[in-house]
């Protein structure tokens, strides 16, 4: 394959369904839909944690949160482990972000030269409540997605669209003055992730009376499995809202995906006019998913289809135009896949240690059933960790100390039936479970997240230091 330069588009939140190229009847994201178009689309794609500082450390590193200590949002990414970033600069390709990192800060070396507009952590900490787990007290911070709802203009709305700016200039920038190195480009959105607030012209392209809504589940349902209940209860965005607010919510949402498409199409359309569409190849994903309502829920840190589940699209020279590709695939793939892109190979140690395999030769390949990806949750809410195999057709969910969870998503892509409370599935069962510990030891990884957590409240001053810090409703973005 020949390498070309890369533009990595990353959104955040953005549920892997809310597009009209996966066939959702409503929401409208033209300009990725014509990327999917132009190339190929993974249908069973997942972060490999589904809340935002561990999701992005996987996503640079290539490796998972038990591997790393990147446990949750008060563990930054600090550069201590190697990740792509590093592997290029040492072969001489210019690798520039713009945009949210939610890394720890600028001056640490994550394999970066260059940080444009960069969104870091709140004061290089985080969320160190979240590090408290099943022992935090509810996070009544969420009221915050009830009072910030519907048509306006928010520090999101005005960061991505300085963020698109910044790209297209740094794409017109780089179309004059290419020298035979291929570079990489990270272009990171924070939109549709909250406060869910639209702007009016695309908030009107979705008639709140009009939106879907799942039923309401409060957090004591007696339907919810009981480690979810404990993630539902210290997550309470839903006990702020009512029937008519969840409906803005939701209109909000999409109008916020369409808004995050336009960016996209700016970013997608400063490539073409630069004259770098024939050497360069662009992927868009999400860092994780957003659960909008179902299950009472909203926001991710559930295993469920609708927080683990990313949008993933591969476009560009050498890749399969208008395909589906059902092999399933994580974020962690994205290290070779960026390697292979610009024209580097992986070493013996990283294809030794690292687990993830290249987008370009997935999406070239058969459909493989028989390719696992792997998630999991050590962070705010979880009583213990929660671990995730999806492999085919099935999905297997691990907590520890508490029963597993099991979906067949060719028949029940909603999650609605646990197989795992049927007859007959004892052997599928313990076949995922053998499976999942040869990846993770589920009790080791959680004690360690554990005493890990531990440690760095009692280096904050201990519980109720970290807790007077107030409330934490996601990180200031640079323009707040």
């Amino acid at each position: 394959m020949e390498p070309l330069n890369f533009v990595f588009i990353m959104s955040d939140e953005h549920n892997a369904r809310t597009l009209g190229c996966c066939g959702h009847e409503i929401v409208k994201t033209p300009h990725i839909d014509a990327l999917a178009a132009s190339g190929t689309r993974f249908a069973a794609a997942y972060t490999n944690c589904p809340i935002c500082v561990p999701a992005r450390a996987s996503f640079a590193t290539g490796r998972y949160a038990h591997q790393t200590g990147y446990w949750d949002n008060a563990h930054p990414y600090d550069g201590r482990i190697p990740g792509w970033g590093h592997r290029l600069q040492a072969t001489g390709h210019k690798v520039v972000s713009i945009g949210k990192l939610h890394y720890r800060n600028t001056t640490d070396p994550t394999g970066l030269d260059e940080q444009i507009l960069p969104m870091h952590v709140k004061d290089g900490k985080g969320d160190l409540a979240g590090a408290l787990r099943a022992g935090m007290p509810p996070k009544t911070a969420t009221r915050g997605l009830a009072e910030q709802l519907g048509p306006g203009d928010s520090s999101v709305l005005r960061y991505d669209r300085q963020i698109a700016e910044r790209a297209c200039e740094w794409i017109e920038d780089a179309g004059g003055r290419e020298d035979g190195t291929p570079w990489v480009l990270f272009v990171s959105f924070l939109a549709p992730h909250y406060p869910l607030v639209a702007p009016p012209e695309f908030y009107a392209m979705y008639p709140a009376e009009e939106m879907p809504l799942p039923p309401p589940k409060s957090a004591d349902d007696p339907t919810h499995h009981p480690w979810v209940r404990a993630v539902r209860k210290a997550w309470p965005y839903d006990d702020y809202m009512d029937e008519e607010k969840r409906r803005v919510a939701v209109a909000s949402y999409f109008g916020m995906c369409s808004f995050m498409d336009a960016n996209v199409g700016a970013v997608l359309g400063a490539i073409e006019a630069a004259g770098l569409s024939g050497r360069t190849r662009v992927v868009y994903a999400s860092d994780h998913g957003e659960s909008l309502g179902k299950r009472g829920i909203w926001g991710k840190s559930t295993l469920y289809e609708e927080s683990a589940a990313v949008p993933l699209v591969l476009a560009g020279p050498d890749v399969p135009r208008g395909k589906v590709c059902r092999t399933a695939v994580s974020l962690a793939d994205a290290y070779p896949t960026i390697l292979a892109a610009v024209g580097e190979e992986l070493t013996e140690k990283e294809e030794r240690e690292l687990p993830g395999a290249s987008w370009f030769d997935l999406a070239a390949a058969p459909d493989d059933p028989e390719r696992a990806v792997f998630s999991e949750y050590h962070a705010a809410g979880a009583p213990t960790g929660g671990y995730m195999l999806r492999r085919g057709r099935y999905k297997y969910i691990h907590y520890v100390g508490y029963p597993p969870e099991l979906f067949d998503l060719e028949n029940d892509p909603g999650e609605a039936f646990d197989l795992a409370r049927e007859p007959g599935y004892n052997s599928l069962i313990e076949e995922f479970e053998t499976a999942l510990r040869v990846v993770v030891d589920p009790e080791a990884a959680d004690r360690k997240a554990r005493a890990d957590q531990a440690a760095l409240v009692e280096r904050y001053g201990g519980r109720e230091a970290v807790l007077s810090g107030g409330g934490y409703f996601g990180s200031p973005t640079p323009t707040d």
